[in-house]
């Protein structure tokens, strides 16, 4: 009886099947991988020729082949090659399209003897091949033995018998190397070192770490993970060895190789190497050490992997970088580019080749952290962070803690070398703005078109239809502002469950019921302003606006509406508005207390007439207008009639409730209207801190905005209008109550009613993000949305019936892209990412939706 084994390949790599005709390969494929993995020659045929055993169709069925197995590759997928593979030209190509999504090429044999594979054939009705054929492919199979490994197959495995095929179990994929996704960190990942050992020391110590005799770790179980370039050039790369060598031995660190580590691995290994670039000082430092010492380094550098993937592939770090395509895979080209990165092939003035950028054009999900061209400051771009800051040239060690994304550095003793190209060349500002911002001055149309789906932090993916994209598109190439300013949209607002009440669409109950329903045992009531949503970005000054978000010359800051616009025709008014939003932040040392030099806030701005003019007079006051003479004249007319008919006077009371709604129709909407002659007429009324320097604030309750907001309100009451609001236990009756007789009273002044939100920014139940806000509006205010008479026992019962499950869920979505726009605007990601947020809520407001929900 065959002895049962298993067989191991990697886990992602080409997996060439290599055997005569008859040898077992479809059958192996079969009881081995999926189905979906298998890429078949004969079915391959089939579906260009819906004949398997088309010979003629061969040359198109292997293009059909090629093209499936190079889209797996790409997707990162084991993809298993089911053919003869005899011949050499077949298998190059194969290993060609390995190397090409840098993939590793596995070949399994069957190397069946011939009579096995002859009896096969001829059980097999569907082929009918010449007696040549299967000794034609041993043969070929036979002269291929000594050229595999040659030809580029990292892992060769033969099987010769029937019996052997038998005994294989199963498959064993193993995890890459540089497969480190279940691990999540957190993690402090430090620059080029160079053999700054002083400095380590102190930065390790700054970011919490303690050596406890056996080497450095730290007490919350955070991972060091060392960009490369350990060495050469400092005055102790020894130390600095030793204690990454016991850091990485001890499970508290990774490290991966720079270029200066794998040169002086070459000279470790006897090999003749330039001793340029510092490599001298590192020499004669080793020299000085034992031969244990050197051949325990020498273990250490040999093993270093060339890249690591952690986090679910959310983080990949490398010395130079990694392209997209590149991540988790194994090849050498990808180590290459690990360790050298890309190069124009041109020579600078300093006599050093030109790097190609190659993060200007990354738009890959994972972060990428790297180092090797030191920078003065630690330098984003597109997701991609440069955190060599040159330290023994002078400048910093720097660290970036994952997933805070915060840098910790310290500055360098003195300069150890004098660098061949100075520090300040490789410049962090372009033209007064960022390397990000200066990338981000022409977006990319294609990023914006066709059809989106974008993923959330909140576990929700949000799909954007190719018309409603193209919609948004529309909007904001006509009509809004300096796309820059553009980093939130507001969300629409959820109406409240339709009332039971006979005499109301909208009362409190059915809010307090539905958060209750959800296991939310407080809620936050706030007063809803009868004005204008808007955004309002303002900054200390124009330096600050011109740092946060590169722009210039446009004041200190911007106000615009829920679709991107200026809120204002006038910049004049803006900025005068913004000065005094500015000074009451200045006045209350918000700008000191929140760390910040800007804040993004979102607020409500009245008067309504200030923003809603032209729809005042274009709809409201015309049929306020019109409906109020009309009536006036038909309820005297229908007085006369009274006269001659007594009969008369049920019209007449009909039309003088109808004249009535029609009054309070105009008495409805004229409260929120008021002339404004200078700046001190505008009311603003802010009631989130949205975001600020590095940090968006939804992880704070309602109460403690509504409290923070009113501090800065209490510095300029003139325009800054604090926002009323009472906390609702949910489980106590009374607190319900006072809060349902508040609403009373709010609108029984005609105020538009009040905003219910649970007490936390941000709350989830067993099926995801609940509502974040329901508005109940008041009676009289609703008389606005829906007409002057739709109180009336008709219209009220037909209005019951409206559907708001589209409304709540538009709500929901655009909320969740409105906070992850924002976390990816502090958290410095590029404006492509901001703006698919943005573009998205822009392109939701073109659902078809009513809108007077």
């Amino acid at each position: 009886m065959p002895i049962e084994k298993t067989i191991r390949i990697p886990e992602l790599s080409l997996v060439v099947l290599i055997g005569a005709t008859g040898s077992g390969k479809s059958t192996f494929a079969r009881k081995h991988f999926k189905a979906t993995e298998i890429v078949s020659s004969d079915i391959c045929r089939g579906l260009v020729s819906d004949d398997e055993n088309s010979q003629p169709a061969s040359a198109d069925a292997f293009a059909l082949a090629r093209y499936i197995a190079g889209m797996r590759l790409k997707n990162g997928l084991l993809t298993v090659i089911d053919a003869t593979n005899v011949q050499d030209e077949a298998r190059k190509d194969w290993v060609r399209l390995a190397r090409e999504y840098h993939c590793l090429p596995t070949a399994i044999i069957l190397n069946m003897p011939e009579k096995v594979c002859v009896e096969r054939n001829a059980g097999r009705a569907d082929r009918n091949m010449g007696a040549h054929v299967i000794p034609q492919h041993i043969s070929q199979l036979r002269r291929s033995f000594r050229k595999l490994r040659y030809e580029g197959f990292r892992q060769i495995i033969e099987l010769r018998t029937p019996e052997e095929v038998d005994a294989i179990t199963g498959i064993i994929r193993d995890p890459l190397y540089n497969n480190k996704k279940d691990i999540t960190g957190p993690f402090d990942i430090i620059g080029d070192v160079h053999g700054c050992y002083d400095e380590l020391v102190e930065l390790l110590a700054k970011l919490g770490y303690a050596d406890n005799g056996s080497g450095w770790e730290h007490p919350a179980a955070r991972k060091a993970v060392f960009v490369g370039d350990l060495v050469d050039r400092g005055p102790k790369t020894p130390e600095v060895l030793r204690l990454v060598m016991k850091m990485t031995a001890a499970g508290n660190a990774y490290c991966v190789p720079g270029n200066h580590d794998v040169k002086l691995l070459r000279w470790l290994n006897g090999a003749k190497v330039q001793p340029t670039h510092g490599l001298q000082e590192s020499i004669d430092q080793l020299n000085a050490e034992s031969p244990e010492f050197r051949e325990e380094l020498k273990l250490f550098l040999d093993k270093l992997i060339s890249h690591y993937v952690f986090d679910h592939g959310k983080l990949v770090v490398s010395h130079a970088g990694l392209k997209e395509e590149m991540q988790g895979r194994g090849s050498g080209r990808v180590r290459e580019f690990c360790l050298y990165g890309e190069t124009t092939g041109e020579i600078d003035e300093f006599g050093l080749p030109v790097r190609y950028n190659w993060a200007s054009e990354y738009k890959g999900r994972a972060m990428v952290v790297y180092g090797h061209t030191p920078v003065p400051e630690a330098q984003w771009l597109n997701n991609t962070i440069d955190i060599d800051t040159g330290c023994v040239f002078g400048g910093r060690l720097t660290a970036l803690k994952y997933p805070e994304r915060e840098l910790v550095s310290v500055q360098a003793m003195q300069v150890y070398c004098e660098p061949a190209r100075p520090l300040g060349h490789g410049k962090t500002v372009v033209n007064g703005l960022t390397i990000q911002q200066e990338n981000d001055q022409v977006l990319d149309i294609a990023d914006f078109t066709g059809k989106q789906i974008i993923e959330t932090r909140f576990g929700r993916n949000i799909t954007i239809r190719e018309e409603n994209a193209i919609a948004a598109l529309e909007v904001m190439s006509r009509f809004a502002i300096n796309p820059k300013w553009l980093i939130y949209l507001p969300p629409t607002m959820s109406p409240s469950k339709t009332s039971i009440l006979e005499d109301y669409l909208e009362f409190p109950t059915e809010a307090f019921e539905y958060y209750k329903a959800a296991g939310i045992s407080r809620v936050v009531c706030q007063e809803k302003h009868m004005g204008s949503r808007a955004v309002v970005i303002v900054g200390k000054n124009e330096e600050a606006i011109s740092k946060a978000f590169g722009i210039t010359e446009e004041g200190i800051g911007a106000i615009y509406t829920r679709t991107g616009r200026a809120f204002f025709n006038n910049r004049e008014t803006e900025q005068q508005l913004l000065q005094r939003i500015n000074k009451a932040l200045t006045d209350s040392s918000f700008y000191e207390k929140f760390n910040t030099d800007w804040v993004c806030l979102d607020v409500e701005l009245m008067p309504w007439s200030a923003k809603a003019q032209a729809l005042l007079q274009a709809q409201y006051a015309a049929v306020g207008s019109a409906s109020v003479h009309a009536l006036r004249e038909t309820k005297a007319a229908l007085e006369k009639l009274m006269v001659r008919d007594a009969n008369g006077k049920t019209l007449l009371d009909e039309y003088d409730l109808r004249a009535k709604e029609a009054e309070q129709f105009v008495a409805a909407y004229r409260q929120y209207c008021w002339p404004v002659n200078s700046i001190e007429d505008y009311k603003v009324a802010p009631f989130h801190i949205l975001a600020t320097e590095g940090r968006q604030w939804t992880d704070e309750n309602h109460e403690w905005h509504m409290n923070e907001i009113h501090r800065v309100c209490d510095a300029d009451p003139g325009i800054l209008q604090a926002t009323p609001f009472k906390i609702v236990e949910l489980n106590d009756e009374t607190s319900i109550s006072n809060a349902t007789e508040w609403w009373l009273e709010l609108t029984g002044k005609g105020g538009e009613g009040m905003v219910v939100k649970p007490y936390n920014f941000i709350e989830k139940d067993s099926k995801g993000l609940i509502q974040p806000a329901i508005k109940i509006r008041g009676r009289e205010y609703l008389r606005i949305i829906y007409g002057p008479e739709y109180t009336s026992l008709e219209n009220l019962t037909r209005l019951k019936e409206r559907g708001l499950n589209a409304k709540r869920g538009l709500a929901m979505r655009e909320f969740t892209l409105g906070v992850e726009g924002l976390q990816r605007f502090t958290d410095k990601e590029p404006l492509r990412r901001v703006h698919q947020c943005v573009f998205a809520v822009l392109a939701m407001e073109s659902e078809p939706v009513d809108p007077r929900l």
